[in-house]
């Protein structure tokens, strides 16, 4: 049998979050839960010298290719000069490559090569197996109720932005 799941403190009804009463544990659990979420993949990132940053390129330009560096901005929500020095080391070491937009020659669209899907995929399974675990014992509706929840994170005004970069056109 399963160990019973602690009820959050901060969760209990009439509970409202402010600044009154911090959610401290779901401010804690979110941080182990990342804490973990990246280990793995901060291991193998290690290996050649990249960080977060250049995981984070890395994910978006494979699964959006022909990405424009203002998008990817707009995603990442990093400044130009980070982007640039993450870009560029991805480049040079040829995981990322930058084309020549076709109606606007100035405009430079980003792909990775081979290399850099693999490890974009490497790292994505990683992460995978992670959710598939946690996901494991939920029901659909369980399933739901943490998109749903995760949806509700992010800011109202950037909510259906982030739903179409991460279900495409279908709603959820």
């Amino acid at each position: 049998m399963p160990d019973a799941i602690p009820v959050l403190r901060s969760a209990k009804p009439g509970a409202e979050a402010s600044a009154e009463r911090p959610a401290y544990d779901l401010i804690e659990l979110f941080f182990f839960a990342y804490r973990d979420f990246v280990s793995d993949p901060d291991r193998i990132l290690d290996e050649y010298g990249f960080g977060r940053a250049h995981h984070r390129v890395l994910h978006f330009v494979d699964r959006q290719p022909g990405l424009t560096i203002a998008e990817l901005l707009d995603i990442l929500r990093i400044t130009k000069q980070s982007l640039n020095r993450v870009l560029k080391e991805l480049i040079e070491k040829r995981f990322i490559e930058s084309r020549m937009g076709t109606s606007d020659r100035r405009q430079r669209l980003l792909h990775v090569t081979p290399q850099g899907h693999d490890l974009a995929l490497k790292l994505a399974k990683l992460q995978t197996r992670r959710i598939a675990r946690a996901l494991t014992d939920l029901d659909s509706a369980a399933k739901e109720s943490v998109t749903r929840y995760l949806l509700s994170l992010i800011d109202p005004d950037d909510r259906s932005h982030v739903e179409r970069l991460v279900f495409g056109s279908a709603k959820v």
